[in-house]
Parts: structure tokens; C-alpha cells; sequence
């Protein structure tokens, strides 16, 4: 394996805690956090992504067991949550809040489940169109100013949004955190469509991303792994396009003697836009064979960048 380059590369804790229901989590779902934990670690990982609602916060709840466990543990990683997202409250299955109250009370409280004093970075899960990005500005400067968070970014939000809450916040939006994948291409389908003649089928905001590039705002992807769609997933009920695209990740993993995983995510490290894919599999192999992902991504060709493109969409560029 390649030298690890730990700071692209992030855990996301989304599978750590056991059922999605407020049951309690298990010995054995603490077992699964620490070795999956373990594996990032081991790979150079030093990112650890959050949200109050990942398994209903028992997600944050082991991984505060576990950093109490392992005290010299907290000083040498980046811990990042979210809020905006409530479920199953007020009769809703889900619903976006980022009311001055709601952010205020949310980050209070993923602050104590994970047993820091601080986290790191606060992103707001997802736009709330009731939200007044004044109050947010005032939420998250109180936040700020208590110490709990030391800064701030956003996730699914486009350059537009972004600027309408930066234009009353002193602090600067540090992250935006997208779905971004070879599987979802929106991102670069904007790109390439821009003046096309085909029908637009992608709803990406055109601009998010050089405007994150622009401002310094570093990008995240979410999915980045495409739920394992070209790196081991069962492709009895895929399309002909992701069995394609498998076929040729296999292949190119081969050419460039890595893993399937570091040829996906070398896809997304390739772009110019510096994406730092989040990894959501609690799975310690899957997790170990992503380590390649950044070298294999400066070694991708162009043409091969491209070919993977062309396979996973399922038609050549126009």
C-alpha cells in the first residue's frame, strides 16, 4: 500500500450505534463502533463526521463511550457533527428545523452525548426554507463564542444558500458536504451540460462547487463509496450501466494494483474540487482498502477518469 494521506480522507459515523429506533445499542453494536473506529485510525483517518440524528444519537452516544475509554484519544482527531434534521417529531416522519432554539439545543446536546467539550466543526444538515439565516447567523455565533463549536460549515446546500447565511456571519462557512459519487453525478453532469443539447436531467446547482473552491470552503462528499455499486455489492438487480461500471472498476483496480474502493474514490479525489470522501461502511476491511484512495486518484489517467464517467452514466459524453 501507498503512503496514507490522512487528511482527505473521513470516517462517517452513521452505522455506529446499533438500530435506527431509540432502543439501546449492545456490547456488540460497541464492539462494531471500536473496530471500525480502529480501522480509520489505522488507515490515516483523523476526521470523524456526526449528526444528532445517526441512530437516533446513539451514534454519538458510543462514540463518547469510546473516546472516554481511550482519554489521549480526543486531542488527535477532528470530531464533526450536524443538526437541522428532527424525526419523527410532531407527528412528522421527518422535518428540517434550524431555528435559533432548535440549533442552540441540538448542539448542546450531541456536545454531551459524545462526552467532549467542543466539537470541532458544526455543519447544518439540510436547508430549512422557514429558517432566517440572521438567526442561524446568531445561533452559531453564540455557539462559537461558548466554546462549543470552533467552526462551521454547511452540508446539501447550494453556493446561494451559502451566501445568504454568510452574508450575516462573522465566521467563516468552512465545509459543505454534498452527495457526490460516481454513482450520483449530478455535480459533473452540471458541468458538462452547461451548454448542451441534450434534456437536463441533473438538478445540481451549477456554481456551488466553484464557489467553494473560490471561498475556501472544503468539500465533503457523503456516498462517496456509491453504497459499494461498482466495489462489491450484489449486481443480480443492477442496471447494465453499473455492471459496466464495476466490471471496469475491477479492471482499472488490477491496472493500478489497488482496490475497487480506491478506484472509486480516486474518481471523486481526481476533480479539481478537492473532495474529501466521507467513508460509511463499518465494515474494518472495507474501511482498510479505502487507504489507497488518495494515490490512486493522482495516478488516474484522464482517459480513465473519463471512461469511468462514460460507464457509469451509460452513454459516452456528448
Amino acid at each position: 500500500m501507498h503512503q496514507h494521506h490522512p487528511q482527505q480522507l473521513i470516517y462517517g459515523c452513521m452505522g455506529l450505534g446499533g438500530s435506527w429506533d431509540p432502543t439501546p445499542y449492545t456490547p456488540a453494536d460497541v464492539a462494531v463502533a471500536e473496530a471500525a473506529i480502529g480501522a480509520a485510525l489505522e488507515i490515516g483517518i483523523r476526521t470523524f463526521d456526526h449528526a444528532d440524528i445517526y441512530r437516533a444519537g446513539k451514534a454519538e452516544t458510543v462514540f463518547g463511550e469510546i473516546l472516554r475509554g481511550d482519554p489521549g484519544l480526543r486531542e488527535t482527531i477532528t470530531v464533526q457533527t450536524k443538526c437541522g434534521i428532527r424525526v419523527g417529531e410532531s407527528g412528522l416522519a421527518v422535518h428540517y428545523d434550524l431555528s435559533k432554539s432548535s440549533i442552540l439545543e441540538r448542539v448542546r446536546a450531541s456536545v454531551r452525548r459524545l462526552q467532549v467539550d467542543y466539537v470541532d466543526t458544526l455543519l447544518l444538515h439540510r436547508p430549512d426554507p422557514l429558517a432566517r439565516p440572521e438567526l442561524i447567523a446568531e445561533a452559531l455565533t453564540d455557539l462559537h463564542a461558548e466554546g462549543l463549536i470552533r467552526s462551521v460549515g454547511v452540508s446539501n446546500m447550494s453556493a446561494a444558500q451559502m451566501t445568504a447565511i454568510q452574508r450575516h456571519l462573522d465566521l467563516p462557512l468552512k465545509v459543505n458536504q454534498l452527495e457526490l459519487s460516481l454513482a450520483k453525478r449530478d455535480w459533473v453532469e452540471a458541468e458538462i451540460m452547461v451548454n448542451g443539447d441534450q434534456p437536463i436531467s441533473h438538478d445540481f446547482p451549477v456554481g456551488t462547487l466553484e464557489h467553494c473552491a473560490q471561498e475556501g470552503v472544503a468539500v465533503q462528499s457523503w456516498g462517496a463509496l456509491a453504497r459499494g455499486a461498482y466495489s462489491g455489492a450484489d449486481l443480480s438487480d443492477a442496471t447494465t450501466a453499473d455492471r459496466a461500471t464495476a466490471e471496469l472498476v475491477r479492471a482499472l483496480a488490477e491496472t493500478y494494483n489497488t482496490t475497487a474502493e480506491a478506484v472509486v474514490l480516486g474518481w471523486l479525489i481526481k476533480h479539481p474540487a478537492a473532495v474529501s470522501p466521507v467513508i460509511g461502511t463499518t465494515d474494518p476491511a472495507r474501511i482498510r482498502a479505502c487507504a489507497d484512495a488518495v494515490p490512486a486518484g493522482e495516478r488516474l489517467t484522464q482517459a480513465h477518469w473519463y471512461q469511468l464517467f462514460g460507464a457509469a452514466r451509460g452513454q459516452d459524453v456528448p
